[in-house]
C-alpha cells in the first residue's frame, strides 16, 4: 500500500513529472496523428494503382507485340484455371498529341493505349473514373450528346457544334475584311485571292470550315475527297479518351478557389502522332474526336494516358492481330505472387517471346518509396518518446538523491529492496500510462477534426496548408489502424518504464545505514 501512496504523491506533486507526462503526450499524439496521415495516403495510393493496373500484365518484349493473342490467353487460362476472373488485350506506344488553343498549336507527350471497350473495365476500375456517366456503365467511344460532368462547360455535341459555326462565323469576318482591304478595281493580294476563294467554297456547300490545308493539320491529313464529305457538325473522328490533367489544367483563381482552365473538352479534335510497327519504324498519325475524360485523381497518370479503340489503333500502326500486352484479373482469395510465378513457370522469362508482372512490380518503387517513406518517420517520430524517456531518467535520479535519507527510513521500517524498487518503477509506469492516455486522446481527436483544422490553418496563416493543385485530394484522408495505436501505446510505457530501471536499481541497492547517514 505505502508504495501506491508514494507513487501517488510523487506523480501529483512534482512539477518536473508534469513535463515528462507531457513529453509522452505529445509523443504518442503525433505518432498518432503522422500514422493516420500516411496510411490514409497509403491506402488511397495502393486503391487507385491497383484501381488503373490490372492483377497481372502479360507484355510483349517488342514493339510488334504478341501475335497470336488469343492462343496466349487460352494458355493462361488452362494454367491458373478459376483463378482467372477476366483478361483483356490492349496495345500501348508512346505518342504526341497535338491540341489547338485560340489559333495556337500546343504539343504533348502521352501514352496511347488502344483498349477492347467490352472487356477492359472488366479488369480494373477504369470506366469508374470515366466522367460521363454513361461511360461509366459501358465504355463508347461515341460523343455523347451532353450529360458531362458539371466542371466541363459545352462538353459534347452542342458544344461541338457551336465551336465549329463559332469557327466559321469567324472565317468569314476575316474573309470580309480581307475583301475591304482589298476593293474592287485594285489587284488583290496572293493571301486576299486565297482567302475569297476559300470564303465561296464556304457559302457553297456549308460543309467543313475553311482554313488553309497546309496550314491546318486536321485537314492537310485528308484528301480531297474527305474535306468535302465530312462535316464536323454531324459527324466526328475516332473517340478518344484523355487524362483530366492532360485537357485540364488545375490553377487557384484570386477568390482562392481550385478552378479547372480546359485546353480540350469533350467535342474537339485533336492530332495524335505515334511510331508504327516497321523497321526502322514509321510514323503513323490520327485524327480523333475526345469523347470523355479520365480522371483517376493519380496525376501521373491523368497528365498523360489517352484511350482509343484497339482496332484502330492496330489498324493504324500495322499490327493486324497483335497486342503489346495481356492484363488479367485474378478472382478474390487468389494470392497474387503464386499466380505470378505459376505463370512465370510455364513462360520462362528466357525463352518466352514476354514477361509477366504484377501490378506491384510495375509499380515496385513507388510503393517502395511510399513503405520507407513511412518507416522513417515512425523512426524518427519515435525518437521523440525517447527523448521524453532520458527526461524521465534524470528526473528518477534527482529524485533518488533528493530522497535518500526517506528511503533509509523505509528500509529500516522494514521495506525490502524489491518494495523500494517497485516504488520507482511504479512511478514510471505512471507517467507512461497517464502521458500515453491523454495523447492517444489528444491524437485521435486531432485526426477526426484535421481537416477543421487545416482550414483553421489557412485562414490564420493565409497558405494552403493541403493543396488540392498537387494532390488531387478533396480533404486530407487519414485511417486510424487499432493495432498501431496500440503498438505506439506499448512503445511509450515500454520507454517509460525502461527510463526508471536503473534509478529504481540504484534505490534499491542503498544500504539503511549509509541512507540515514546522508548529509
Amino acid at each position: 500500500m505505502y508504495r501506491f501512496l508514494l507513487c501517488t504523491r510523487y506523480l501529483r506533486t512534482r512539477f518536473i513529472a508534469i513535463a515528462s507526462i507531457i513529453s509522452v503526450m505529445l509523443g504518442v499524439a503525433t505518432m498518432i496523428v503522422v500514422n493516420s496521415v500516411m496510411s490514409g495516403f497509403q491506402h488511397e495510393t495502393y486503391n487507385r494503382l491497383h484501381g488503373i493496373l490490372s492483377d497481372l500484365v502479360v507484355e510483349a518484349r517488342g514493339m510488334e507485340g504478341i501475335p497470336n493473342p488469343q492462343a496466349v490467353m487460352d494458355e493462361i487460362r488452362a494454367t491458373l484455371g478459376d483463378d482467372v476472373e477476366a483478361m483483356t488485350t490492349n496495345v500501348h506506344v508512346p505518342a504526341m498529341l497535338r491540341f489547338k488553343i485560340r489559333d495556337q498549336w500546343f504539343t504533348r507527350q502521352i501514352n496511347l493505349i488502344g483498349i477492347d471497350r467490352d472487356s477492359y473495365a472488366d479488369v480494373g476500375d477504369f470506366s469508374k473514373y470515366l466522367l460521363h456517366p454513361g461511360n461509366r456503365k459501358q465504355v463508347d467511344f461515341g460523343l455523347r450528346q451532353g450529360g458531362y460532368d458539371k466542371r466541363i462547360p459545352n462538353a459534347g455535341w452542342a458544344g461541338r457544334r457551336f465551336r465549329v459555326a463559332t469557327e466559321r462565323r469567324l472565317e468569314q469576318q476575316r474573309a470580309r475584311f480581307a475583301a475591304l482591304e482589298n476593293p474592287p478595281g485594285e489587284s488583290p493580294t496572293e493571301d486576299a485571292t486565297d482567302t475569297t476563294t476559300e470564303t465561296a467554297e464556304t457559302e457553297a456547300t456549308n460543309e467543313a470550315v475553311v482554313i488553309d490545308g497546309s496550314a491546318d493539320p486536321f485537314l492537310a491529313m485528308q484528301s480531297e475527297e474527305e474535306h468535302q464529305i465530312f462535316d464536323p457538325m454531324r459527324e466526328q473522328h475516332d473517340g478518344i479518351v484523355l487524362g483530366y490533367a492532360l485537357a485540364s489544367e488545375r490553377v487557384m483563381n484570386p477568390e482562392g478557389e481550385v478552378v479547372d482552365y480546359f485546353r480540350c473538352r469533350p467535342g474537339d479534335d485533336v492530332q495524335v502522332v505515334f511510331p508504327g510497327v516497321g523497321s526502322p519504324p514509321t510514323i503513323g498519325k490520327s485524327l480523333f474526336t475526345v469523347v470523355d475524360l479520365y480522371e483517376s485523381k493519380m496525376s501521373e497518370y491523368d497528365a498523360s494516358f489517352a484511350f482509343v479503340p484497339i482496332e484502330k489503333l492496330q489498324h493504324d500502326r500495322g499490327m493486324v492481330d497483335a497486342v503489346s500486352a495481356i492484363q488479367i484479373r485474378l478472382a478474390d482469395g487468389v494470392d497474387l505472387e503464386t499466380a505470378k510465378l505459376r505463370l512465370q513457370e510455364r513462360f520462362p522469362a528466357m525463352t518466352s517471346p514476354f514477361f509477366i508482372q504484377s501490378w506491384k512490380d510495375l509499380q515496385g518503387p513507388l510503393l517502395a518509396a511510399v513503405q520507407m517513406e513511412t518507416t522513417l518517420l515512425n523512426i524518427l517520430l519515435f525518437l521523440i518518446i525517447a527523448v521524453a524517456g532520458f527526461g524521465i531518467l534524470a528526473t528518477f535520479y534527482m529524485i533518488v538523491v533528493e530522497k535518500t535519507r526517506d528511503i533509509g527510513i523505509l528500509k529500516s521500517l522494514g521495506a525490502s529492496s524489491r518494495g523500494v524498487m517497485s516504488i520507482f518503477l511504479g512511478y514510471g509506469l505512471s507517467l507512461g500510462v497517464v502521458g500515453s492516455g491523454v495523447g492517444v486522446i489528444m491524437g485521435l481527436l486531432f485526426v477526426a477534426n484535421i481537416n477543421r483544422i487545416a482550414e483553421l490553418i489557412e485562414v490564420i496563416t493565409g497558405k494552403e496548408v493541403f493543396d488540392p493543385t498537387v494532390y488531387y485530394f478533396q480533404e486530407i484522408p487519414t485511417i486510424i489502424n487499432p493495432v498501431t495505436v496500440l503498438w505506439i501505446i506499448a512503445g511509450a510505457m515500454s520507454i517509460a518504464i525502461g527510463a526508471s530501471v536503473l534509478p529504481a536499481l540504484r534505490a534499491a541497492r542503498l544500504h539503511p545505514v549509509e541512507a540515514l547517514r546522508y548529509e
